[in-house]
């Protein structure tokens, strides 16, 4: 944009968000962008502590390896945390799910200049 054009803007630019800050959350929306996924967050929301994945397996009309997929998803996105019990692998929500959703939707409302600069 050459600088007649800056001068003959109506308003000041806007701020360019901050990628690092947004690049956290892109990861978290992305485990959550397939219905399955999102099914398997709101059984473990509801569930009393963490489930088995044999029970989380017994919910879904898909193979074994498929919900593995879903829930190592999960898992890097920091949705859930595992816990080995024997041979079998239990799941939980993350103890900072719910607070990530607040962090995010309280950045929203704030100023631009508000958000984390990381």
């Amino acid at each position: 944009m050459s600088n007649e054009t800056r001068e003959q803007r109506c308003c000041p630019p806007p701020q360019r968000p901050n990628r690092a800050w947004l690049r956290d959350y892109s990861t978290l929306f992305k485990a959550l962008g397939d219905p399955t996924r999102l099914e398997m967050i709101d059984l473990l929301a509801r569930a009393d502590g963490a489930l088995c994945v044999c029970d989380i397996e017994s919910c879904f009309d898909l193979s074994q390896p498929t919900i593995s997929h879903h829930l190592r998803l999960l898992r890097q996105a920091g949705l859930v945390s595992t816990e080995r019990r024997g041979t079998w692998m239990h799941y939980r929500l993350s103890s900072d799910c719910i607070d990530r959703f607040s962090q995010f939707a309280d950045n929203l409302v704030r100023a631009p200049l508000e958000i984390p600069q990381s």
